[in-house]
């Protein structure tokens, strides 16, 4: 049996497009089982999916728990020998869902994910390899970031992520918006960590998968991931992007990326992002004042974003001394 767990919150619109993609045969009962967890406790939510679809089983966290805890909740009353992470954004084509459950379970892999698409069609991020104490997530700093970025580009060659992935690519870690997980592997590595409330969460779990086995990208499988949608609405983001830095969403983002790090890659990469992070905040100012003077703007437009950026750091640093000392803490910042 399959078992698909998705996570809600507020998104019951997206859920039943989801749902109303999928073909009849993922309606078997006695192949798959459907699981909703709740993180909003929208009974709105509630009563239009369960109408439409009745073989759903929903779940209540009767809080807003996150990623990781919402999907162990899942995890945790599921019966299946394969357990599918779905995002709520997503449509489902034709027979790809059967079609990875049985290229997984023929396989020595421990996880498999597919080719993520956009709406049109072309190709969006669905897995990566590993970077050394996450130095990609440098990248996405206010020019800081893209000089980082030109640098890499003459000494990297290959680059860790799949954008367009060919039709086997074995990977260190897959999108959660799509990852198929054997329930032995998950058995052996446990569940997701809990103390992560959104983001890179499923990055750390492939890292502990990963002892146990190899996972990849199957390329030649697709579906369409409307990135992003719904937690832009939940942390009114001003976009669905992840390299915004400015808002709660950038601040969610960085706690979560550092947090990561500091479990994955120890206290010395840790303490090296969080330094690059702070000189971030002097470049930013002053090269967006000069981009802006060259541009014939006020340089003052710069400060509100600047502001967002400095202010998220300065959270980072308040509570880096309870990411380094590993204190249990639920980093919890949308």
């Amino acid at each position: 049996m399959l078992s698909i767990i998705i996570v809600n919150y507020n998104s019951g619109a997206l859920i039943l497009d989801c749902l109303q993609s999928a073909e009849l045969d993922l309606f078997d009962l006695d192949k798959i089982e459907w699981i909703v967890v709740d993180n909003s406790s929208n009974q709105a939510d509630k009563n239009l999916v369960t109408t439409a679809f009745p073989m759903v089983q929903w779940t209540d966290m009767e809080y807003n728990a996150g990623f990781a805890r919402a999907n162990n909740r899942g995890i945790e009353l599921s019966k299946g020998q394969l357990v599918l992470l779905l995002n709520p954004d997503t449509l489902l084509q034709r027979g790809v869902v059967m079609a990875m459950a049985n290229e997984l379970l023929q396989s020595n892999l421990v996880a498999a994910g597919v080719q993520l698409v956009h709406l049109d069609g072309s190709p969006q991020f669905s897995g990566s390899h590993f970077m050394l104490g996450g130095l990609n997530h440098l990248l996405p700093l206010p020019y800081w970031g893209a000089l980082l970025k030109k640098v890499a580009a003459l000494l990297i060659h290959e680059k860790p992520a799949f954008i367009e992935a060919p039709d086997y690519a074995e990977v260190d870690w897959i999108s959660g918006a799509f990852l198929m997980v054997k329930k032995e592997a998950i058995q052996k590595a446990g569940l997701l960590d809990p103390e992560f409330f959104l983001y890179a969460e499923e990055v750390e779990w492939c890292a502990r998968l990963g002892n146990y086995g190899k996972m990849a990208i199957f390329g030649q499988y697709k579906i369409v991931h409307l990135i992003g949608q719904s937690i832009q609405e939940a942390a009114e983001a001003e976009d669905n992007s992840y390299t915004n830095l400015t808002d709660k969403k950038g601040l969610q983002l960085m706690v979560s990326n550092h947090l990561r790090i500091r479990k994955q890659y120890g206290i010395i990469w840790f303490l090296f992002q969080l330094l690059n992070y702070t000189w971030t905040i002097p470049v930013y100012l002053v090269c967006g004042m000069l981009e802006l003077i060259w541009n014939r703007k006020s340089p003052l437009q710069i400060v509100k974003p600047w502001w967002g950026f400095t202010k998220n750091i300065m959270v980072l640093w308040l509570i880096a001394p309870i990411i380094i000392a590993r204190k249990p803490h639920f980093y919890k910042y949308l």
